[in-house]
């Protein structure tokens, strides 16, 4: 199955050893859980776009550096194609930004978490379990790394997993599209560059207990197999 990858930002060129950019990580990361699922990359930060909805099966948009409600061109044009997703029922799903963005485009809102940034290993309490949830998990640790959040959702919603940081951590829209608020792509060495090169911004205190955090294991394949099968049961 082709699923568009949606690339909203590039790994920093001082981390780009680490595990390459967003294309190579998300490629990584399928091959290993969902090998059947080929992703075809357009850098949309770089105004590259599918010539209509109908190129892919499906589509995945990455997180970025951005925030949704920045005035930029083509953040702007993504919510018009998030909405053309929508209306042409084509699945979608968000990740991190791609997780906002799905919201803001159809009538949500995102801002500023009052509760400061969200980084290192969390656990995703599941509150509703779907049957493309296999294998089943009430709960989820994953990787985080964000200061903005969804607080409103959009029409149709329906909450699906949060936590105490992030209380809207995963959520569906209607029956194709879904966003996830955790990074399951990204190798523990990618997180910890970002938590040190940030850690001014972040705070030493939440900086050292995210770095601390790294060390727990993850569900990056159980969510991963997760995704897959959203797209696969969205396409049917």
């Amino acid at each position: 199955m082709n699923v568009g990858l949606l690339q909203c930002d590039h790994v920093a060129e001082r981390f780009a050893h680490i595990a390459g950019d967003y294309p190579a990580m998300f490629g990584a990361l399928f091959e290993q859980y969902a090998p059947d699922i080929t992703l075809m990359n357009f850098a949309v930060c770089d105004d590259e776009w599918p010539e209509n909805t109908g190129d892919c099966a499906a589509y995945l948009c990455t997180g970025s550096r951005f925030s949704v409600y920045d005035d930029v061109p083509w953040i702007h044009r993504l919510k018009d194609f998030v909405r053309e997703l929508q209306a042409a029922n084509k699945p979608f799903v968000g990740i991190c930004f791609g997780h906002q963005m799905l919201a803001e485009a159809l009538g949500g809102r995102v801002a500023k978490a009052e509760s400061g940034w969200g980084v290192g290993v969390h656990a995703l309490e599941v509150s509703q379990t779907e049957n493309w949830m296999q294998p089943p998990q009430t709960v989820c640790r994953l990787q985080y790394m964000h200061q903005d959040q969804v607080l409103e959702l959009p029409t149709g919603s329906v909450v699906l997993g949060g936590s105490a940081h992030c209380p809207v951590g995963m959520f569906r829209v209607g029956q194709t599209m879904l966003g996830i608020q955790a990074h399951p792509e990204f190798p523990v060495a990618y997180s910890a560059a970002l938590l040190h090169d940030r850690r001014t911004r972040i705070g030493d205190a939440c900086t050292q207990t995210a770095l601390e955090s790294l060390q727990q294991s993850t569900d990056d394949g159980v969510v991963t197999q997760w995704l897959a099968a959203f797209v696969r049961h969205a396409t049917s």
